[in-house]
C-alpha cells in the first residue's frame, strides 16, 4: 500500500517538504481554484503536478473533480457540465494521473457540528451531533416539517439544548454545517441552502441513485478508454441531510454503483470513517466483498453513539475494527497490495499545534501520528502474508 497525503495546493498551510518528512510518497489534490463545470486547462494540471514532483513526491489521485447538483438532479444542464467532467478527466489522464475520487452528495458535502470537540487526553476532533443538527434544521433554518425526519427524544432533546444558546453559539453552529468544510466545492448561506433543498425536495432515494446510474453510463467507457480508475466517494455522514436523500450509504448502494457499470474502472474510496459512522455497515466485510474495487482508501475511525452521533476517534480506538480492515485490504486485493494508494484521513488537532493555521480535520501532527500507526500496522501485516 503506497502512503498518500491530502495537499489543498499552494495555500495549504503545510508544505510538499513537510508532507514528504511525513513519510508520505504521493500527494492526493485538485485544482482548488477551479468551479463545477469548467474544464481544467491541461497546462495548470501540468504546473500542479511538476510542482509536487520537484518536491520529490508524485500525484497519485485527483480528490475531487467538482460536480455540481445540475448532475446529481439530472437538470437542463447536465449534459454540457459532465462532457465538462470527462474533460478534466481526459486532461488529468494525459498528465499521468489515473485515479478520481469524486461524491455524490446532493447539495452539501461532508458535514460536521463540531470542529473543536475535546477527547480527553487525544486533543480536538471532528464530530457530528444529531442533536446539534436537529437545533440547526428546526430552530434555526426552520426547514418546514424538518421534525417529521427525527425522533421526539432527540427533539425534546435538540429544543432544550437550543434554549441554553446565545447568538454567538448559534453561529458557531451555523458557520460548521454551511460554511464549506476542506474540499467541498463551495460553502452556503442560509438562503442559498433553503433553495438549494427545494430543487431536491421532490427526489427520492431512487431517483438519485438512477441519476447517478446515468453519470456512469456516460463516464465510465470514456474512463475505461482513458485507463481511469473511477472511486466513489461514500457519504459523510452516511444517512439523509435536511430530509434529502443520500445513495453511497450502504453495502447496498455500492452493490447497485457496482450493477450500474461492472466494469472494474467504476470502483471506490472505502472510506472507513464515513461508511464506519453507520452502524449497519461492516466494514472488514466491505473491505472484502469489494476487494477489486477499493482504488483508493480514506483510514480513518469513528466512536459512534447510540442516537447517531459520531466524533472522529483515534485510529485504533473507534467502532470500527481497523486493524481487521487492513488485513482484508491487503489478504484478499486480487491486485498487489502496493498498487493501493491509502492517505490518513483527518487526524486529531494536538495542544502542541493548537493555535497554528490548519484546515479543519486536517492538521499536520494528528495526520502524521495516524500515518505511522498505519505503516507500522501495514508493514507487519505484509509481511505476515508474505
Amino acid at each position: 500500500m503506497k502512503p498518500v497525503w491530502r495537499w489543498f495546493g499552494p495555500d495549504d498551510p503545510i508544505s510538499l517538504s513537510q508532507i514528504r518528512q511525513a513519510g508520505a510518497l504521493g500527494i492526493v489534490t485538485a485544482l482548488h481554484n477551479r468551479k463545477p463545470g469548467e474544464v481544467w486547462p491541461a497546462e495548470e494540471i501540468a504546473s500542479t503536478k511538476a510542482m509536487i514532483e520537484q518536491s520529490g513526491l508524485t500525484w497519485d489521485v485527483c480528490e475531487s473533480i467538482w460536480m455540481s447538483d445540475e448532475i446529481k438532479l439530472k437538470g437542463s444542464l447536465a449534459k454540457a457540465e459532465i462532457e465538462a467532467w470527462i474533460g478534466t478527466m481526459r486532461n488529468l489522464a494525459e498528465a499521468g494521473v489515473r485515479i478520481i475520487c469524486y461524491n455524490f452528495m446532493p447539495l452539501l458535502d461532508w458535514t460536521r457540528t463540531d470542529l473543536s470537540y475535546e477527547v480527553a487526553g487525544r486533543g480536538q476532533a471532528l464530530r457530528f451531533d444529531i442533536v446539534d443538527f436537529i437545533i440547526f434544521d428546526v430552530h434555526i433554518l426552520k426547514r418546514p416539517n424538518a421534525e417529521l425526519g427525527y425522533d421526539e427524544q432527540s427533539l425534546v432533546e435538540a429544543a432544550t439544548r437550543f434554549g441554553t444558546m446565545d447568538g454567538t453559539a448559534q453561529a458557531a453552529l451555523e458557520s460548521n454545517i454551511i460554511a464549506g468544510l476542506p474540499g467541498s466545492a463551495t460553502g452556503f448561506t442560509r438562503d442559498h441552502l433553503r433553495t438549494g433543498i427545494a430543487r431536491f425536495s421532490q427526489l427520492s432515494h431512487d431517483d438519485l441513485r438512477a441519476n447517478l446510474a446515468s453519470f456512469l453510463e456516460v463516464v465510465v467507457p470514456e474512463a475505461e478508454a482513458l485507463g481511469v480508475k473511477l472511486a466513489i466517494h461514500p457519504d459523510d455522514p452516511p444517512r439523509p441531510l435536511f430530509g434529502l436523500p443520500r445513495c453511497v450509504s450502504t453495502a447496498g448502494d455500492l452493490r447497485f454503483m457496482v450493477a450500474a457499470q461492472t466494469t472494474l474502472t467504476n470502483g471506490l474510496t472505502l472510506c472507513t470513517g464515513s461508511l464506519g459512522a453507520h452502524p449497519d455497515n461492516d466494514l472488514p466485510g466491505i473491505a472484502s466483498e469489494f476487494s477489486d474495487r477499493i482504488h483508493f482508501a480514506h483510514l480513518r475511525n469513528v466512536r459512534r453513539e447510540v442516537n447517531g452521533s459520531f466524533f472522529e476517534s483515534g485510529l485504533l480506538e473507534g467502532s470500527t475494527d481497523m486493524l481487521d480492515v487492513l488485513t482484508r485490504l491487503i489478504k484478499d486485493r486480487p491486485l498487489p497490495a502496493s498498487d493501493l494508494p491509502f492517505r490518513p484521513d483527518h487526524g486529531h488537532l494536538l495542544e502542541f499545534e493548537a493555535g497554528q493555521k490548519s484546515n479543519p480535520g486536517y492538521s499536520y501532527i494528528g495526520r502524521l501520528k495516524s500515518l505511522a500507526e498505519l505503516q507500522g500496522a501495514i508493514a507487519a501485516m505484509s509481511a505476515e502474508h508474505k
